[in-house]
């Protein structure tokens, strides 16, 4: 997708993490975002294929953010408190109830995996920090995180949610990280 695509999309997302994408038209998308659906069909193919660019995106975006936390994280779990606490902030929840809401809309297939580039992402971590990665643990704190989201989203409060991933974050081991260039 070229600049264009890529600004058309950053601004249909804005209007539905707004208002939600459910089973809106695509005319009436393209209208609050100000532009046409032909616009929306030229750059995303269909309706599907818009979801899955958004989907993508906000993907995309949260891995970018992980790896910009695990800059400062010196723990598993203070990288993890750190994400908890970006994407519950009251102006990101809005795009995280679209990530959601797109990941239901959207059906996947085999080798679509929207936690493969989690395990990817913090494998590279692992590796930098000189530790062990382990793909099945860091899809386990994937879908934590997702179900507690979706527990804030759907009524819970961030509190309770909080305290429920601290427990989560209790039972892992504590695995100090090193730097790149110091020896363990």
């Amino acid at each position: 997708m070229g600049r264009a695509g890529d600004e058309l999309l950053d601004r249909v997302m804005a209007v539905v993490a707004r208002q939600g994408l459910g089973d809106r038209s695509l005319r009436d998308v393209a209208a609050q975002a100000g532009t046409s659906h032909r616009m929306l069909l030229y750059h995303f193919g269909s309706r599907a294929g818009l979801v899955a660019a958004l989907v993508a995106r906000m993907e995309a975006d949260q891995v970018r953010l992980l790896r910009g936390l695990a800059s400062g994280a010196e723990s598993p779990q203070q990288l993890i408190r750190g994400l908890w606490d970006e994407l519950t902030r009251p102006e990101v929840l809005p795009f995280v109830r679209l990530f959601l809401e797109t990941v239901a809309l959207t059906s996947r297939g085999p080798g679509d995996d929207l936690t493969a580039p989690w395990v990817e992402a913090t494998a590279g971590l692992a590796a930098r920090w000189g530790v062990e990665a382990d793909p099945a643990s860091t899809r386990l704190g994937v879908a934590v995180v997702r179900g507690l989201l979706v527990d804030v989203l759907g009524g819970g409060s961030i509190e309770d949610a909080t305290d429920a991933l601290e427990r989560y974050l209790t039972s892992l081991p504590v695995v100090p990280l090193q730097r790149s260039g110091t020896k363990r």
